[in-house]
């Protein structure tokens, strides 16, 4: 089995039960799949809600969920790491643990189904704000500038601000064809079907909202978060069977 899982947000201060909660279950889900049948995972991105990596300071949050993850790859296990909007900042931690990193999009032959994935953020295009606040995240000089603040105040700043904007914004819908995902999965699609190696999947998350939808020939999913409870995550197997829960 193969398996992929989207915006759990350790350390988000929101949903009615809590961060420590989300975490406990994110590491009981990641204890659940470590069998031998498991052949990789895929981490499609904010992982955690808010992630610097500073050369020797790793958030609370993350202990037992590395532990869990070292525990896979200890296993044999396969992990692959595509960052989100929250957790943009992977340097060199991650590979030296053995999980590889990789920047969205990504297609990828698994089990006879080619699958265009990544998280899904700023695909198709974005405003211009928010393509300004990458350019700004993507900066060496603003990650230097930044690696300079001490641990407690970058996380606190860094945690408030996503608490802020989520209480802000609320929660989203995903717009259908009118999505800017959409029209980048279809475009896509289309290019693919054209040069004989058509997508079968268009996998993704971002949007916290679960979506399941035609596109151009294939389908379009996107992962439910883990903010308001549940387990959410999709699989395909050995013998090529998509599953999404």
């Amino acid at each position: 089995m193969i398996y992929f899982v989207a915006d759990i947000h350790l350390g988000l201060k929101a949903g009615p039960e809590g961060p420590a909660e989300r975490e406990a279950r994110f590491v009981d889900w990641l204890h659940s799949i470590n069998r031998p049948d498991t052949e990789a995972l895929w981490l499609l991105g904010d992982i955690w809600d808010f992630w610097y990596e500073y050369r020797d300071v790793i958030p609370r949050e993350a202990v037992r969920v590395v532990a869990a993850i070292s525990n896979l790859l200890d296993s044999g296990i396969k992990v692959y790491y595509i960052p989100g909007n929250h957790d943009i900042w992977l340097y060199s931690f991650w590979q030296k643990l053995g999980v590889q990193v990789l920047r969205q999009p990504q297609t990828v032959e698994l089990y006879g189904k080619r699958i265009l994935l990544g998280h899904g953020d700023a695909l198709g295009g974005a405003t211009w704000n928010y393509r300004l606040m990458l350019r700004i995240f993507h900066s060496r000089v603003c990650q230097v500038l930044f690696s300079g603040l001490h641990p407690w105040l970058a996380y606190r700043f860094g945690t408030d601000w996503s608490n802020s904007n989520r209480r802000k914004h609320g929660g989203y819908k995903f717009r259908g064809q009118d999505e800017p995902l959409w029209k980048y999965c279809k475009a896509e699609c289309e290019r693919a079907a054209a040069a004989g190696a058509p997508v079968d999947l268009c996998l993704f998350g971002h949007f916290h909202d679960a979506v399941d939808m035609p596109v151009d020939g294939s389908r379009l999913v996107v992962l439910k978060d883990w903010i308001d409870g549940g387990v959410h995550f999709a699989a395909v197997g050995p013998d090529g069977t998509f599953s999404v829960q």
